[in-house]
């Protein structure tokens, strides 16, 4: 029996068959934005939990893992660009899935000015123009026209956008690779200028740390790996859709533990923990510091990859959010001009220039208020993020509810892992929210009603998102009037339920 879903009959419009599972994977990887997650937080994990950083990114890993699997089986039964928003309408009805699809989109324009940001700031530090980075004038003014720049790529076409990302990917991983390599040589060979550490495999130990600083950690090393669902909102522009968009997920994931894992590691043995707690609130510029001590007069070659990877994750990162308000509206649950498809490039540009607009606005106006707000903005998105991951996880057992005591492989990898990922981040949420509500804890270190800047803009997120959804609902009838389905078995082996 099939789940009849309004809205869906007249054509998507998206290419399909654009691209391939290895485009897809790099997509993935590049919205992570690994150099730029990791010179963000490694310094801040460190103050947390010293040498154990490493284990705390690899237990990070895993409710990341869990939810990847979520998505790996939901995108077999719907392969929809809007991924989060139209499973959870099919799993949990149009109230949940709308608030999931919101989350989603407003990511995206919470963070793309931050990237852009970053890529134009370690851009003008690669090339020696560190006045034009000090200069807010300059900056924000290039920073909006970097976002100008990618949004057009990603309406361009998914082709153009995939070209890129390879391009950037490679200049990145082979940038860090280089960075790790002369790190852990001049550990053993005796040469650094810093404490320097010898590794041990204890360092992989999460839980050597304690309880509350493992807690702190864990939520910063959510951060560093969520984007990597960019690849399964290209789900109708990716060739072999029920699987492959999948498979680049998990497959995002796991290439991310080595990743991250390997440069902890190089970043701890090279620094000691004492510089890198001193300079956990430098943020990404801990990258910049150890550039010089480590590479020398070749300290640009980290800085390229920070800037490769802000530039990459600026462009990838628009594409869940356009995708998904694409999703709404072809489902009415947004306004139809957000449906429109490029009639030459096949890709939906009305959204995509709206989730620029939207965050060049958010950047210009937070920017104003003062530079640590920027940063509270981003705090601001773990709680979103765990929200529709949590979500999605959930969605996922619920849907396949009647086959998950068909085999043994269904009730771990289709209910048991994506509800116990989905539990994991409930509670760092719960975490997030308990820490959030003290504005000694966040970067401004101000109060904004009593509370914390990144959680009062959370919550004024989801009040807006709310709002809208009322009034949207009120206006228009017609996405509210879906029932939430279950899977049919033909949905377990990748068939449109």
């Amino acid at each position: 029996m099939k789940d009849d879903i309004a809205g869906a009959g007249p054509p998507r419009g998206l290419k399909a068959d654009a691209i391939g599972f290895t485009d897809a994977l790099v997509i993935g990887l590049n919205s992570t934005s690994p150099a730029y997650s990791l010179a963000a937080v490694i310094g801040p994990v460190v103050a947390l939990v010293g040498v154990y950083a490493p284990g705390v990114m690899l237990a990070s890993f895993v409710p990341m893992l869990l939810i990847a699997s979520a998505f790996f089986y939901l995108n077999k039964a719907d392969q929809d660009c809007g991924t989060t928003f139209s499973w959870v309408t099919r799993a949990m009805g149009p109230w949940a899935g709308w608030l999931g699809g919101w989350a989603v989109a407003m990511t995206g324009v919470l963070v793309v000015g931050s990237l852009a940001d970053v890529a134009v700031t370690f851009g003008l530090l690669t090339v020696g123009l560190d006045s034009w980075a000090e200069s807010d004038l300059v900056r924000q003014g290039l920073t909006v026209l970097l976002i100008l720049v990618m949004t057009a790529v990603c309406v361009i076409g998914t082709e153009a956008s995939a070209k890129v990302q390879n391009v950037l990917i490679l200049a990145q991983v082979t940038c860090l690779l280089i960075f790790a390599v002369v790190a852990l040589y001049r550990v053993y060979a005796g040469t650094t200028s810093l404490d320097s550490l010898a590794p041990t495999p204890g360092w992989l130990n999460p839980f050597g740390s304690g309880g509350a600083a493992l807690t702190g950690g864990l939520l910063l090393g959510v951060f560093i790996y969520w984007g990597w669902e960019s690849a399964v909102n290209l789900t109708e522009e990716v060739k072999d859709s029920a699987t492959a968009p999948g498979k680049a997920g998990v497959w995002s994931t796991i290439v991310l533990l080595v990743t991250y894992v390997s440069v902890a590691v190089a970043v701890v043995a090279y620094a000691g923990t004492t510089f890198l707690a001193d300079n956990a609130g430098e943020e990404e510029y801990v990258f910049a510091l150890l550039a010089g001590e480590v590479l020398g007069g070749w300290d640009w070659i980290l800085l390229l990859a920070v800037a490769t990877s802000a530039l990459a994750s600026t462009q990838t990162t628009i594409i869940p959010a356009s995708r998904t308000i694409l999703s709404m509206a072809r489902r009415h649950a947004l306004p139809g001009h957000f449906s429109r498809i490029h009639p030459r490039f096949h890709t939906p540009h009305t959204s995509t220039w709206w989730v620029a607009a939207v965050a060049i606005a958010w950047y210009l106006v937070v920017n104003q208020i003062s530079p640590n707000a920027l940063l509270d903005s981003l705090t601001a998105l773990s709680l979103l993020i765990a929200f529709y991951y949590a979500l999605t996880g959930v969605a996922c057992a619920v849907y396949y509810r009647h086959h998950l005591t068909s085999s043994l492989r269904n009730f771990l990898f289709i209910g048991v892992g994506p509800v116990a990922g989905a539990a994991l981040l409930t509670w760092l949420l719960a975490e997030s929210v308990i820490d959030m509500s003290d504005p000694k804890n966040s970067y401004s270190g101000v109060s904004w009603f009593g509370l914390s800047p990144p959680l009062v803009i959370g919550i004024g997120i989801t009040i807006t998102g709310m709002i809208t959804m009322l009034g949207w609902r009120l206006f228009s009838a017609t996405y509210w009037s879906e029932r939430p389905g279950v899977a049919t078995p033909e949905a377990v082996h990748g068939k449109r339920s």
